[in-house]
């Protein structure tokens, strides 16, 4: 059973859901001032400092924990359907799992749809981990990593690279990721009652949004449709009450097969991303605590 504490993001994400609701005319501006409030869900980790960089014109964050190695690095997207989100809805939570990992991470405040459509927040992704090659961080040092959208992002960036003939990241952890944006998956329907926010309206409406008149089986954009081969070791976690749950267990089967190495965690009752309560509940701090002991090995630390 869930924990009390877990059982806030229940009620945040009805908030928002009858908020959005009673405001079918709500500008998107003040769409994502509420998905930014995101982070008092989670406690600041502590001893860790938050530093704004220009990475190859992208705007980004250092998460930067006291004492940690500064030659590892984790790259992290943050996730908001591709149209809200930032470095500052996601920064606790990035805090936690750089603390707890002993390494940096950068948090990459990447350009959002409508205004920037696919591929725009992909190339932005490969911009910074250029970025990042280009300062001299080595790519088994670095590991990927992005909720949601940005699970998504932080798997087609690894494809990306590879075809784009970049050396590739140790690892990629991408957490409760929306890959499928047809949201055809039967755990649309079979966990409807269960997910608190992430309803098919809801979804069906930020993938227009970010495919702007694109197929949403592009490969570019929907890795269930891409090819695989080559990638780096993989860390799923996602909730068992997720709409998005089967994004992740036929990603899953599409990865074996493909040869990668993958690991999955389903956490019961879990809602969408609720490792953004970092500090506040427990089944969060578990997730990020076995994500950090899973990556570590992988970026040799």
């Amino acid at each position: 059973m869930a924990s009390k504490e877990a059982n806030a993001i229940n009620v945040h994400y009805t908030y928002l859901l009858n908020t959005m609701g009673a405001n079918p005319d709500m500008p998107l501006d003040e769409i994502r001032i509420l998905f930014n409030h995101q982070d008092y869900l989670g406690l600041d980790p502590g001893g860790v400092d938050y530093i704004e960089e220009d990475c190859n014109g992208i705007t980004c964050m250092w998460v930067n924990p006291k004492g940690a190695s500064e030659k590892h690095v984790i790259l992290y997207i943050h996730g908001g359907g591709y149209l809200t989100g930032s470095i500052y809805s996601h920064r606790k939570l990035v805090g936690h799992l750089a603390k707890q990992t002993g390494c940096r991470a950068l948090n990459v405040d990447y350009n959002l749809a409508p205004e920037s459509p696919h591929p725009g927040p992909l190339n932005d992704c490969v911009k910074v981990y250029e970025w990042l090659l280009k300062e001299g961080y080595k790519p088994e040092n670095i590991a990927t990593s992005g909720d949601s959208a940005g699970g998504s992002l932080c798997t087609a960036f690894l494809i990306a690279a590879r075809d784009r003939g970049l050396p590739l990241p140790a690892a990629g952890m991408p957490i409760c990721p929306w890959y499928d944006l047809e949201n055809s998956g039967d755990s649309m329907t079979s966990n409807d009652e269960n997910d608190c926010l992430v309803k098919k309206a809801v979804v069906d409406n930020m993938a227009e949004a970010f495919l702007a008149g694109g197929d949403p089986r592009d490969p570019t954009a929907n890795p269930l449709f891409a090819d695989l081969s080559g990638l780096p070791p993989l860390y799923i976690t996602v909730g068992s009450y997720e709409t998005l749950l089967d994004d992740s267990t036929r990603f899953e089967k599409k990865a074996r097969a493909a040869g990668v190495e993958v690991k999955m965690d389903i956490f019961p009752e879990m809602q969408h991303v609720w490792h953004l309560m970092a500090g506040a509940a427990p089944e969060a701090d578990k997730a990020i605590k076995q994500m950090a002991d899973w990556v570590r090995p992988k970026i040799g630390l």
